[in-house]
């Protein structure tokens, strides 16, 4: 039973990467007859990048903080299994909230410099 769990899984996975890359090969093969060279994307200027996820990262870092302080404070050293449930809907309240914040943030600072720099 195991094998052929094992063998679905890894028939699946050839079969993704196949169909990937023949999808991949078709859209080339149309851009060519359309006189486009497939080889050269016109990459977009993404200058706010780095501050989005540069801010999310510390979102999640402070979110990791606060959750981790509010465990210790609720719960002490010994948890019960409820305890331990709501431990981990605790961390990941705060890890989702605090980046969710961290993107806000990094979504205000670029709107204030796209309204002072038009």
């Amino acid at each position: 039973m195991e094998e052929a769990a094992v063998t679905m899984v890894f028939l699946g996975a050839f079969i993704l990467i196949f169909g990937i890359r023949y999808l991949i090969n078709r859209e080339k093969r149309a851009m060519i007859e359309k006189g486009m060279h497939p080889g050269i994307q016109k990459a977009t200027p993404r200058p706010f990048l780095s501050l989005r996820f540069g801010m999310f990262l510390c979102g999640l870092g402070i979110g990791l903080m606060v959750a981790m302080l509010l465990v210790r404070l609720m719960f002490g050293s010994t948890l019960t299994d409820a305890e331990g449930a709501q431990m981990v809907f605790t961390y990941f309240g705060c890890v989702l909230a605090f980046g969710g914040l961290g993107l806000i943030g990094a979504y205000l600072i670029e709107k204030k410099w796209m309204e002072e720099h038009p």
